[in-house]
């Protein structure tokens, strides 16, 4: 048993993932609305899509901007990678729980639900070859 568990966590190991990242999860913020601000900066080059970010209107921008200074922060103090020479290599958007916060009335004695979505955003940088 203890074997196996060893083997485990040396394939483990070997099959992590050494990229610096950065995440963010429950943020307030619709997953549609996010997705057309990322598919904007996907695989852009680290200063293009800081620049574009903080240039856009949107409030998922400020978001993305937010978690892609923190990945480059990470690649910098952790990894001792130089940010000019990274790019964003992956943007996983991933949708949170819903809140249910109350009511909407209709006519003829309708309701429909008020709905608050959430999202989880995860960026991965990497070097440019």
């Amino acid at each position: 048993m203890a074997k196996r568990i060893r083997e485990k966590t040396e394939l483990l190991k070997q099959t992590k993932d050494t990229r610096p990242y950065a995440s963010v999860r429950y943020v307030r913020l619709s997953p549609t609305k996010a997705k057309i601000v990322i598919d904007t900066v996907r695989g852009k080059s680290y200063d293009d899509a800081v620049a574009i970010l903080s240039n856009m209107p949107h409030d998922a921008a400020a978001v993305l901007l937010k978690v892609v200074k923190s990945a480059g922060a990470n690649a910098e103090n952790n990894k001792g990678m130089n940010v000019h020479d990274l790019y964003l290599a992956e943007i996983v958007l991933g949708q949170g729980p819903t809140r249910v916060s109350g009511l909407n009335y209709h006519g003829r004695g309708r309701t429909s639900r008020i709905v608050s979505r959430t999202s989880h955003i995860k960026v991965v940088l990497d070097v440019k070859e």
